[in-house]
């Protein structure tokens, strides 16, 4: 019992302890811990600690802001922080949603891990060498992780190093300036190579699926080279006067296009190995295919996972009101917009588009429209499945104002753009009689790469890029159920028009996974997407609830492209400098 106490005792001071006393020594009895690293259950609970910090980003409204300030959704809760966000209420001293503790604290267990695992006797003596490995492997890839999530939301961050400081240190000792990006991605990049070597290509027993492999690890390879490669990072001289105050430059002032080969390399890595498929429903159908990517627990699209997550409570916040649900999720107009038609062109471009009329009562918006739509947004007057409704009945989606789920009758719980959102949202979930469906949280899969892939190709260009580009744009498109590029219905396409064509591609798969955040920030397009989001007029009942109308305004100024450090922490350190207009 004394030698559980003292395991608690240590996790908590490991999770409790301020960023700013990461390079602080871990209790002062070393024998102790060295004891407790010679023992195998407490040396695996101590790994497991160091996964615990890899966030659950299903919460949008309140834990995560990388799809609610975004043109993607409009969230209803004025309560939430996210609220704020968007309506430019935050500072240097009041950000919600920042990281930066957590993320060093999980920087410095996994290094405490790595450096105390080696020569643990009982895992020697019961697994051998290669499961030490492993574990140290896996732990060097959670520490890389977490300095690339640092890296997405702060830019250039502070690289902490391989050992632990002293606990006798100076001040002046501790104080550590920022690492230009580019050494950052070669620190991470380098991390992740080690890992890789020492990590298993999948994980056999269940018990074990959400653990770190090596497609994991190529995966986050791929996501990090394709962002070091965009005009936010890679010759962005807005960016000129960002420097240490050494004089330091942060970002690269030259651009390199050598990045996107790199980045294209590290995508068709994963695809290479040839154990990730897109995900097919058996029926051919591909609204079901799409939907069920997220739904179907440990597909063979999965690259990456969080086992435990709150998919339950994003589950009743897209649910009608009329189903027991909050109804609160509201895909903005501009999102809506953004899916092709069923004949794989824009709404812009295809003559089956239209915003006048009626079919089957249905508004003509919403006919003709591609799979992916149909299974991503629940509009007005689309039957639903789900919450208290038995499988063989069904809701009509009713959010004009005195709809049943709109706003007259709704208080705070109504959708405030005359949408929800329907992908990755469960039927079995059911507020009222407290089921739940459990399934992962998917972080990473392989829809992605091929984004990732064709992406790089067509900004690096050279011999059959275009042609490579093609093929994998197409598959995403082939699993979505509408015409490729360069078949019967729909022309090739190449240079610049084929980099659009990519990333309304992408914004599309991936709408709603948190990746539009980045996406518009490292193309340097963030300024023409914020502003007025617009939804229909849910202030309204009949043919005036179909119009179109501004539902709010998301705030918008340069110093967003990154978050600010902490004034706190700005007061404390001698070398930090902030993050440019904070």
């Amino acid at each position: 019992m004394k030698f559980r106490a003292l395991i608690n005792i240590c996790f908590l001071l490991l999770v409790f302890t301020a960023c700013s006393e990461y390079l602080d020594q871990v209790p002062d009895d070393r024998q102790t811990m060295e004891e407790v690293f010679q023992k195998k259950q407490p040396s695996e609970e101590f790994l497991a600690n160091v996964y615990s910090y890899i966030p659950d980003e299903s919460n949008i409204w309140d834990g995560s802001p990388w799809t609610g300030n975004t043109d993607e959704v409009e969230v209803a809760w004025a309560k939430y922080a996210i609220y704020r966000i968007n309506i430019g209420n935050w500072n240097a001293d009041t950000a919600p949603f920042s990281q930066l503790d957590n993320y060093y604290k999980g920087i410095r267990s996994a290094t405490y891990f790595i450096n105390h695992i080696d020569g643990n006797a009982e895992i020697l003596k019961l697994d051998g060498q290669d499961l030490l490995d492993q574990y140290k492997a896996e732990a060097r890839f959670l520490r890389a992780y977490y300095y690339f999530l640092l890296m997405r939301q702060y830019g250039p961050v502070v690289l902490v190093g391989e050992k632990e400081i002293p606990v006798d240190a100076s001040v002046d000792d501790i104080q550590l300036a920022r690492s230009p990006f580019d050494s950052c991605v070669s620190y991470v990049v380098n991390e992740l190579d080690k890992s890789i070597l020492n990590l298993p290509l999948i994980q056999p027993a269940e018990k074990d699926y959400g653990r770190i492999t090596k497609g994991i690890a190529m995966a986050l390879k791929s996501r990090l080279l394709l962002y070091a490669a965009s005009p936010e990072y890679n010759g962005n001289t807005d960016l000129a006067t960002f420097k240490n105050l050494d004089g330091t430059q942060l970002i690269s002032q030259t651009y390199d296009k050598e990045k996107w080969k790199k980045a294209a390399d590290a995508a068709k890595a994963v695809i290479d190995l040839n154990i990730y498929q897109l995900y097919k429903d058996v029926s051919g159908n591909p609204v079901k295919s799409y939907r069920n990517v997220l739904l179907t627990p440990w597909n063979n699209e999965c690259i990456f996972v969080r086992k435990s997550n709150n998919l339950s409570t994003w589950d009743i916040h897209c649910s009608l009101r009329s189903a027991g649900g909050w109804c609160g999720l509201g895909p903005t107009q501009e999102m809506v917009d953004a899916y092709f038609m069923k004949d794989g062109k824009s709404i812009e471009e295809s003559p089956l588009y239209s915003e006048t009329g009626f079919t089957n009562n249905i508004y003509n918006m919403y006919i003709n429209r591609e799979p992916r739509f149909y299974a991503s947004i629940l509009y007005n007057g689309k039957k639903y499945f789900g919450g208290n409704i038995t499988s063989k009945d069904s809701l009509v989606a009713r959010f004009n104002f005195s709809g049943k789920d709109g706003k007259k009758y709704g208080g705070e719980d109504y959708s405030h753009t005359g949408y929800l959102i329907y992908k990755n949202l469960s039927p079995e979930t059911n507020r009222l009689t407290g089921k739940n469906n459990s399934r992962p949280l998917v972080l990473f899969r392989l829809g992605e790469i091929y984004l990732n892939y064709a992406e790089a190709m067509a900004e690096y260009g050279g011999a059959n890029s275009v042609e490579e580009s093609l093929k994998y744009l197409n598959l995403i498109r082939e699993r979505a159920g509408i015409p490729k590029y360069g078949s019967d219905e729909l022309p090739a396409v190449s240079g610049q028009e084929l980099i659009n064509k990519i990333r309304a591609e992408r914004r599309v798969e991936l709408a709603f996974e948190g990746h539009r955040w980045f996406d518009v920030r490292r193309w340097k397009i963030v300024e023409d997407m914020m502003g007025d989001m617009h939804g229909m007029d849910i202030n309204s009942d009949g043919n005036q609830f179909y119009r179109r109308v501004v539902v709010s305004t998301h705030q918008w100024k340069k110093a967003y492209y990154w978050w600010p450090i902490t004034q706190y922490e700005m007061d404390r350190s001698h070398k930090m400098v902030q993050n440019p207009g904070w």
